[in-house]
């Protein structure tokens, strides 16, 4: 077995169900899946949480069935965040490089970063990440990174993005309780990037749409960088509600539908393929046929994506995503959503599963794991979160060196 620090656990807290990842850090950098863990989450709406108690309880069993699986004893995970209270917006610091040699060092890029991040926003949030796009030095731009150039003022351009204080303390109370330590929280939608996205396509311009149980969230990126964010409070349980309603049958047995016959537009289906739709009570239950049940589907799914396209074109991406839309979440496998999504957008859809990882890609190739897969690659790629329990004492003089040569 590989040493205890090789592994990270991404814990990905959905609306409708907890997902526990285990990834193995190979000595090449590669990533390898070795455990997951799935339980219903009914704790949750919309992203938030609004019972601690079975969310505590989704989270341990999730956590359990992955160590099971690994053979990794699991005590401190990195967690997803999400919902309607998550705001994205980007801003610019400036500072002036004041020693005599003008060289920029990593320390001048720490103060920049501060100066982006020092924006007003409501008392009941806070910072989660301040993500640089590019540096400018004396009014150069596409500078990705500023440290030995020489200059006497710098800038940064960042994504913020900011979340309710209690929804994130919620977050973090409930792994805790569930026995858990946190080495940190990151944005779904980021994450889900991380799996389910290419370079290319980050340095092109994509958008990436992440449906999954309650929200719709946004991630646009351009020429590598993330440069907006948004949180849309629809997603599949919208949809389950209307067949429910609609088919008059339970929430429970419309879910079930929707994952087995569901279909996102309905000129792709014929009235002659019949379903059998469980009733309420004690009323016999009834076939009707599969193409009604797509005309209950489609309004609702038409409406995510336009509202989403709506977004998107206030902000001014819409000519920015050259290569085109990638779905994620669990909602992203309805048959027919990617080839409604190019009619709606005009422009081309795929799914996007997780890539570049190894061990139990068959398991994992599904857009549902989009985030849990993330948040590790997140972690690795980017050097936060990341999950390090070798606290010897080289380690320890190593970070102590860069922290003096960085800011000295």
């Amino acid at each position: 077995m590989a040493k205890r620090n090789s592994f990270i656990i991404g814990l990905d807290i959905g609306t409708t169900k907890v997902c526990a990842v285990v990834g193995e850090i190979l000595p090449d950098g590669r990533v390898d899946i070795v455990g997951i863990g799935n339980r219903p989450s009914k704790g949750l709406r919309k992203g938030v949480i609004i019972n601690i108690d079975n969310t505590v309880r989704a989270i341990q069993d999730a956590c359990k069935e992955a160590q099971h699986m690994s053979g990794v004893n699991i005590d401190t995970v990195v967690a997803s965040i999400a919902g309607d209270h998550i705001r994205g917006f980007n801003s610019r610091g400036v500072i002036a490089v004041s020693r005599k040699n003008r060289e920029i060092t990593r320390k001048d890029m720490y103060r920049a970063i501060d100066a982006a991040r020092a924006v007003a926003i409501p008392a009941d949030h806070e910072v989660l990440h301040v993500l640089p796009q590019e540096y400018l030095i004396d009014n150069h731009d596409g500078i990705k990174d500023p440290v030995g150039m020489k200059g006497v003022r710098m800038e940064v351009d960042a994504h913020i993005v900011t979340s309710a204080s209690s929804s994130k303390d919620n977050i973090m109370k409930c792994i805790k309780k569930a026995g858990f330590d946190v080495s940190g929280i990151t944005l779904e939608q980021l994450a889900s990037s991380e799996a389910a996205l290419s370079q290319d396509e980050k340095e092109l311009g994509v958008a990436l749409l992440d449906i999954g149980g309650g929200t719709t969230d946004v991630a646009i990126y351009v020429e590598g960088h993330i440069w907006h964010s948004y949180v849309l409070p629809l997603g599949g349980n919208n949809i389950t509600n209307d067949i429910a309603v609609g088919l008059k049958t339970p929430y429970a047995e419309a879910e079930k539908i929707k994952k087995r016959y569901g279909y996102a537009m309905m000129d792709m289906v014929t009235e002659e393929d019949m379903i059998k739709v469980p009733a309420r009570g004690n009323r016999k239950n009834r076939y009707v046929s599969r193409k009604i049940l797509a005309e209950i589907i489609e309004p609702r799914v038409e409406e995510i994506f336009k509202l989403v396209k709506e977004n998107i074109e206030n902000a001014g991406y819409a000519d920015l995503i050259s290569s085109g839309v990638v779905l994620t979440g669990g909602t992203s496998l309805m048959e027919g959503i990617t080839e409604f999504g190019e009619e709606i957008f005009g422009i081309p859809f795929r799914r996007g599963e997780p890539m570049e990882i190894g061990g139990l890609v068959d398991v994992v190739n599904n857009p549902s794991y989009s985030t849990g897969v993330g948040l590790i690659l997140y972690s690795i790629r980017n050097g936060h979160n990341y999950l390090e329990h070798n606290h010897s004492e080289e380690s320890f003089m190593k970070k102590f060196l860069r922290f003096l040569s960085d800011r000295f």
